[in-house]
C-alpha cells in the first residue's frame, strides 16, 4: 500500500488539473451564456427553456459537452492506471498528459471555429485514452 501513495502522486496531480479544466469549461459556458441572456436568466430557474443562441455561447456549450463525453473515461482510466501501477512503461501517465493537453488546446480551436485541425486534436486526445488503456494491460 505504501507504494500506491508514492506512485499515485503524479496521477493525482493530473486528476486535479483535469478538474480545473472541467471548472473552466463550466465557467466559460456560463459567462458567455450570461453575457447573452443576462444575470436574471442565469440566477433564475430557467423554466422557460430559453437557451443561448449566440455563436460563442453555443460553441462553449458544445465544447463543454464534448469534454464531458470523454471525461468519465479519462478519470476511470487514470485511477485504474494509478492503482494498477504504471512503473514498467509509463504509458498511462503519458496518455493522461496527452489527453489533458489535447483537451486544453481543443478549447481555443473550437471557440475560434477552426474545423479540421480541431478534429485532429480531438483524435490525439483519444490516442491519449488509448495509451492509458494499453497501460492497464501491461
Amino acid at each position: 500500500m505504501e507504494t500506491l501513495g508514492v506512485t499515485a502522486t503524479p496521477y493525482m496531480t493530473l486528476l486535479a488539473l483535469s478538474v480545473v479544466l472541467l471548472v473552466f469549461h463550466v465557467l466559460l459556458q456560463g459567462m458567455l451564456s450570461t453575457r447573452e441572456l443576462g444575470r436574471d436568466w442565469n440566477a433564475g430557474p430557467r423554466d422557460e427553456g430559453v437557451e443561448p443562441k449566440g455563436k460563442f455561447a453555443g460553441r462553449a456549450a458544445r465544447a463543454s459537452k464534448n469534454f464531458q463525453e470523454t471525461y468519465p473515461a479519462f478519470v476511470g482510466l487514470l485511477l485504474g492506471v494509478a492503482f494498477a501501477g504504471d512503473d514498467a512503461s509509463g504509458w498511462g501517465l503519458i496518455g493522461g498528459w496527452i489527453w489533458l493537453v489535447s483537451r486544453v488546446v481543443y478549447i481555443p480551436l473550437y471557440m475560434g471555429g477552426i474545423a479540421y485541425f480541431r478534429s485532429f486534436v480531438w483524435l490525439i486526445s483519444l490516442l491519449g485514452l488509448l495509451a492509458m488503456t494499453i497501460a492497464l494491460f501491461r
